[in-house]
């Protein structure tokens, strides 16, 4: 298989692993913004977050909340983002979901800004709530809550 998360999981590709679940794995980030930067993944090849069963989800995201403030203990951080790129409009390079979780210090020089802010206008704010609730609204009768 291509894809090198799945090969880290199987153990064919070398990876510094730090935690792991029946359905989860996480491990250090190869290329990090800073280090102890880490990848949370599910064990399971999904593309991204849309195609994650929503009981993976659940592990995914506990995973992510258990290990955060242990990672940011160890290395001393001030605070820290939790990253999740969809999509290669969205910056996503491996296209196996995963979380980052990603160290941060008042004096690191990444900044994740947008460089412009945009403007709803002429009632547009309105409109676009109108057609979001709309089409949640049409989605979520076909989803199972547990």
């Amino acid at each position: 298989m291509d894809c090198i998360f799945c090969q880290i999981i199987e153990r064919n590709a070398p990876a510094e692993i730090l935690y792991e679940t029946d359905t989860v794995i996480s491990f250090l980030d190869i290329l990090p913004v800073n280090f102890g930067h880490t990848l949370v993944v599910p064990k399971g090849h999904f593309r991204d977050l849309t195609e994650v069963p929503q009981e993976i989800i659940g592990d995914l995201f506990s995973i992510v909340k258990r290990l955060s403030p242990v990672i940011i203990g160890a290395v001393q951080a001030e605070g820290f983002n939790i990253i999740g790129n969809n999509g290669s409009a969205a910056g996503q390079t491996v296209f196996h979901c995963h979380i980052h979780i990603i160290p941060r210090y008042h004096e690191d020089k990444t900044r994740f800004r947008r460089p412009q802010f945009l403007q709803y206008n002429n009632g547009s704010f309105s409109e676009y709530g109108r057609n979001l609730r709309a089409s949640i609204q049409k989605e979520a009768s076909t989803w199972k809550e547990k």
